[in-house]
C-alpha cells in the first residue's frame, strides 16, 4: 500500500505541477510544487508550495486557494483515483531555512589549526 501512495504522490505532483505552469501566472515570483502528500484514504492532498519573494506569499496562497475547485476539477480529467483529493495548500520555507543555515554556517570562523 505505502508504494502505491508514494506512486499517487508523484502522479498528483506532476499533474498539478502542468496545470499550475499552463493556468496561472504569478508576477515577481518564482512559485514551484514542492511535495504532495496524499492521505491514505485519498480525500485529501496535502500541497507544499514554495514561494521565492515570498513577500507576496499570502496572496499567492489566497490566489492558489481561490483556484482550488478548478484546479481540483482539472486534476479529476488527468487523475482517475477513487476519490478526487481536497487539495490544501501549505507554504514551504525549506529553501529560506537552507539558505539561512548556509549563511550562518559561512559566518562562523574557524579556528587555524596546527598542521598547517
Amino acid at each position: 500500500m505505502k508504494h502505491r501512495l508514494l506512486r499517487v504522490n508523484e502522479l498528483v505532483k506532476r499533474e498539478l505541477s502542468a496545470i499550475l505552469a499552463r493556468e496561472i501566472t504569478f508576477e515577481n515570483a518564482l512559485v514551484t510544487l514542492r511535495h504532495v502528500d496524499v492521505t491514505r484514504d485519498l480525500k485529501k492532498a496535502h500541497v507544499y508550495i514554495s514561494i521565492l519573494g515570498s513577500e507576496k506569499a499570502a496572496a499567492i496562497l489566497e490566489t492558489l486557494e481561490t483556484r482550488r475547485t478548478a484546479m481540483q476539477a482539472e486534476l479529476a480529467r488527468h487523475v482517475v483515483l477513487k476519490y478526487t483529493p481536497h487539495l490544501v495548500f501549505h507554504q514551504d520555507n525549506s529553501i529560506e531555512r537552507g539558505v539561512r543555515v548556509i549563511d550562518i554556517l559561512q559566518k562562523i570562523e574557524i579556528p587555524a589549526s596546527d598542521h598547517e
